[in-house]
């Protein structure tokens, strides 16, 4: 790494790696000042109601309604309390293959982590726009983000401000997740 950035600060921008020393900065400042928590809050100040999993499946269906009409079916849709950021998985998708007689039957699933029944809505749609993406991309190359900004035209700077969340949450004073809960951001 060529950036002024010390081992403490590059592991507080553990989520951040790649991005520009400029970048990485700005950040580190508002983090010191004591200021991400109301950057985030500003920037990103709308909640939702998607708390259920029955909710969150018919939030996921209407995202593949209307930008994957063609992609195979969704048998579940659910919020996941094992996945964690220390997994390096914020959602998954997966097939999952049954013999049913002399037939394999197979099933598509996408599980999000829990921590997205709290956050802000524009990260839950991202994150359900990412993990819908691999219905007809598996790879995480230009076709497939090309397909996650056809669904979402702000995906990346989305998935940037959700880098920023993630590092907040863990940051000594993560006021912002006490607030989330309440839909203030």
């Amino acid at each position: 790494m060529t950036s002024n950035a010390t081992p403490s600060t590059t592991n507080r921008l553990k989520y951040l790696h790649g991005y520009p020393a400029e970048t990485l900065a700005q950040v580190q400042q508002l983090i010191d000042a004591g200021r991400l928590d109301e950057w985030l809050k500003n920037k990103y100040p709308n909640g939702h109601n998607v708390r259920t999993d029955k909710a969150l499946f018919e939030y996921v269906q209407a995202l593949k309604q209307s930008h994957l009409r063609g992609a195979e079916p969704l048998a579940k849709v659910a919020y996941d309390n094992k996945l964690q950021v220390v997994q390096h998985a914020l959602g998954t998708h997966t097939n999952v293959s049954r013999v049913q007689g002399n037939k394999l039957k197979a099933k598509r699933e996408i599980r999000i982590a829990a921590l997205f029944k709290e956050a802000p809505g524009e990260f839950l749609k991202m994150i359900a726009v990412h993990e819908l993406a691999h219905l007809k991309e598996r790879a995480h190359d230009k076709a497939f983000y090309q397909l996650c900004t056809y669904m979402e035209p702000n995906y990346h700077q989305l998935e940037f401000g959700l880098r920023l969340y993630l590092t907040h949450l863990e940051t000594p004073v993560a006021r912002l997740g006490e607030l989330a809960g309440t839909n203030a951001i």
